[in-house]
């Protein structure tokens, strides 16, 4: 932990340095190629929905025979054999069929009853209309919409628009990534996804607001120097904030993980599996967004503008970007650390005033 917290230390003060801003072209082509991959597999493959989105019926049942071609085989005898069956937890068996009516379903229950030698009530029955999971749909997607106009709005006006439309970027990115994921490996995309897929917006979008943050502080007065150009505060910006970002979404990850892992993989709790790969895959995709997508995204959109680039031509004539502590860092802060050292400055003691005798 001392060598981290030293490490973390190094990069704060700028007397260790990785550049992520200048090589944003390789991030660029790691998230355009996995992009590629994961809709690819969304085109191919499409979204597992469950019958909460496309409608249909659903039985649960508790023995201690369960057994999935037991249930695949009573389904199909009561005219459902393409039935999506599955264990969960090892002693409870879903089935899952299309629309269907009141009559059909009461003889799928009693077929399930039948085969596993309980009583009927005993088999949960849920049926679920198109009309009822259109709705679902569209109303996860206006929470979506809404959600990220707000974010815009609110970036808008407590940073300013290009770091909203960064952010943006970056969040449309944790999202395509997420449910491309889901495609590839199949997962049944439910309620819990949605929940899922609108808490890892709120978490991406917090650790890109920790570097903006940081970045806003860096650039403050920027247009009005020669030490360093907006990219160059933006990557220190980042360096800064590397260890806290890291530190931030190991504390996240590693309890969904477990849940994903121990509730999903050995408790055998579907609505946890749901819930817990969104998580999981989003969490990832925004710590990678935050420092791979969001600020070289907006470093690359500053460096636009006639005032960046006046003050890169200024610091290139001044002979590059200066390694010094950034500005709005206070002197004590760089005087006591104990790795100024490391850049060959020198600081003196001060005198103390001679008694008189």
């Amino acid at each position: 932990m001392a060598r981290l917290g030293s490490f973390g230390a190094r990069l704060y003060h700028g007397h260790a340095s990785y550049d992520f801003v200048g090589k944003r072209k390789i991030w660029y082509s790691i998230s355009g190629l996995i992009l590629i991959i994961v809709v690819a597999g969304l085109g191919f493959r499409g979204l597992n929905l469950g019958i909460e989105f496309k409608g249909g019926a659903e039985f649960q049942l508790k023995s201690a025979s369960a057994s999935v071609e037991t249930a695949r085989t009573a389904a199909a005898d009561a005219g459902q054999a393409d039935a999506i069956v599955t264990l969960i937890g090892g002693d409870r068996v879903r089935v899952q069929t299309g629309a269907i009516d009141d009559v059909t379903s009461v003889k799928i229950a009693s077929s399930l009853a039948k085969a596993f030698n309980v009583a009927v009530g005993e088999v949960k029955v849920q049926l679920v209309g198109p009309t009822w999971g259109g709705d679902v749909t569209s109303k996860a997607f206006q929470g979506l919409v809404v959600f990220l106009l707000l974010v815009i709005v609110f970036l808008s006006l407590y940073f300013e628009w290009k770091m909203a439309i960064a952010a943006i970027v970056a969040l449309i990115h944790d999202l395509v990534i997420t449910i491309g994921v889901y495609a590839l490996v199949g997962f049944e995309v439910t309620p819990a996804t949605v929940i899922g897929l609108l808490t890892i917006l709120g978490y991406s979008l917090y650790d890109t607001v920790v570097v903006f943050d940081k970045v806003k502080e860096n650039t403050r007065g920027i247009a009005g120097q020669s030490r360093r150009t907006y990219s160059g505060a933006a990557n220190l910006a980042l360096n800064q904030t590397l260890v806290r970002s890291i530190n931030t979404s190991l504390v996240a990850i590693l309890p969904v993980a477990a849940i994903l892992v121990i509730g999903a993989g050995l408790l055998g709790a579907g609505t946890l599996k749901d819930l817990a790969l969104a998580l999981f895959v989003g969490m990832i995709a925004g710590t990678y967004s935050s420092i791979f997508v969001a600020t070289p995204v907006l470093a690359q959109l500053k460096e636009a503008e006639p005032a960046m680039q006046a003050v890169a031509k200024r610091v290139a004539q001044r002979g590059g970007e200066s390694s010094e502590a950034p500005v709005g860092t206070p002197v004590s802060a760089v005087a006591t650390s104990p790795h100024v050292q490391s850049t060959g400055a020198r600081v003196q003691p001060r005198r103390q005033p001679k008694r008189k005798r």
